[in-house]
């Protein structure tokens, strides 16, 4: 499995970042735009900084740079998501991508959904939680903790086959849609837990200790 990392300019968990690139868990680093800012912060310089640089202040020199206008009908996000499928990374940890400006979370959680659906596997980062996105037909595996709040939700029109399984309230065979708050908050109770879908796109919110 090949695993690269794309930090942005929001919200970056720098404990969680370096615990994983140090123990040399990525293959692949891009700084998009602003997450420069972050990487640098840690002396950790990325295989290639992506985007407008319109976050950033300034173009990067001393490192591989990929430049886009301004103006442009992708987010600097998706272009970087763009290069992490053209050059067939099976996994994405995103990190600063969630917190700050609304909109851009928002667009971001888009992005998760898919290119999930399109073959990569996404996480994304914030400063207290993990979100990973499946599509069916999959099943995610949480590992036991005997604490925490695990919220899923459909990030397509509908998800069929959904179940979850090892939480304090089950799901068998349900139908989610994305315009309901069924999903939201359910518990660990101690034990491993496995999330389910058969065909849709689920992101599933959970707190690290889960």
């Amino acid at each position: 499995m090949k695993v690269c990392a794309l930090v942005g300019a929001s919200e970056f968990n720098e404990e969680h970042f370096r615990e994983r690139d140090e123990a040399g868990f990525f293959d692949y680093v891009i700084a998009v735009d602003g997450g420069l800012t972050a990487l640098e912060a840690l002396g950790r310089k990325p295989d290639v900084a992506m985007g407008d640089f319109d976050s950033l202040g300034y173009v990067p020199r001393g490192m591989r740079v990929v430049r886009y206008p301004v103006e442009k009908d992708k987010s600097d996000m998706e272009l970087a998501l763009d290069r992490v499928r053209r050059l067939h990374y099976d996994e994405a940890y995103i990190y600063g991508a969630l917190g700050g400006r609304l909109d851009h979370t928002l667009a971001n959680l888009q992005l998760g959904a898919k290119f999930s659906e399109r073959g990569v596997y996404v996480r994304m980062i914030g400063a207290h939680e993990l979100l990973s996105f499946i599509t069916g037909p999959d099943v995610l595996e949480l590992p036991a903790a005997e604490t925490g709040t695990v919220s899923v939700f459909s990030l397509s029109d509908e998800a069929t086959g959904v179940f979850e399984r090892g939480l304090r309230y089950g799901l068998d065979d349900a139908v989610l849609t994305n315009r309901t708050s069924l999903g939201l908050s359910n518990e660990m109770k101690g034990e491993g837990a496995l999330i389910g879908v058969e065909s849709g796109t689920l992101v599933v919110c959970m707190p690290f200790e889960s």
